[in-house]
């Protein structure tokens, strides 16, 4: 048994696409209590959600398909989400490159594939508050711009890479592929001080 499993609050990984399993297992790291959400009464069973990486139009797509699109958004308007790499972009207020739906949770506005394509994908060591920490980027967006209620937690390249604005935190890369679960832990404790 992982330590600190099952002891924090309940977090739901949406399990429609993307590497959920990875986050599911960095999230019990964390300490938390991780569950796969596919339907809108499971979304409501949790504390908190991940929106992992894929595809984000796949993602919306499916999104409507299993009419999880709305009450995902009045979700986020009452818990915290965490958004990786497609999940970021689905958080964003705008979307650019081009253009398409999105939440609207975070007011940031994020460029699809602004790193480049999957050959264009990487492992690199980012600033992370002031500490080095390992970063995957996999076709990652990049955050163009951000609202003056958002808070730069992480850069790459001069660009933000990770945000957070009041319960929300959204990351362009995927940090449930590396051993470092700083992030992850902090959205656990987001969801508890949120509950």
């Amino acid at each position: 048994m992982v330590e600190g499993a099952g002891v924090g609050p309940k977090i739901g990984v949406l399990a429609l696409q993307g590497d959920f399993d990875a986050h599911r297992r960095a999230i019990e790291r964390a300490g938390g209590e991780a569950v796969e959400v596919r339907t809108a009464a499971e979304l409501e069973a949790v504390a908190g959600l991940i929106l992992p990486g894929g595809e984000s139009t796949t993602m919306l797509k499916l999104l409507h398909e299993e009419k999880l699109f709305e009450p995902l958004k009045e979700f986020g308007a009452r818990k915290p989400i965490f958004g990786t790499c497609a999940g970021a972009i689905l958080l964003a207020k705008e979307v650019l490159n081009p253009r398409q739906e999105s939440l609207g949770l975070m007011d940031a506005t994020v460029e699809r594939n602004g790193y480049g394509r999957q050959i264009d994908s990487r492992i690199v060591d980012i600033d992370l508050e002031g500490e080095p920490s390992e970063a995957v980027f996999i076709r990652a967006p990049i955050i163009r711009q951000v609202g003056p209620e958002a808070k730069v937690l992480g850069k790459y390249m001069e660009d933000p890479v990770l945000i957070e604005e009041g319960r929300h935190l959204a990351a362009t890369f995927h940090p449930e592929l590396g051993r470092d679960v700083r992030i992850h832990r902090r959205f656990v404790e987001k969801v508890k001080r949120a509950a």
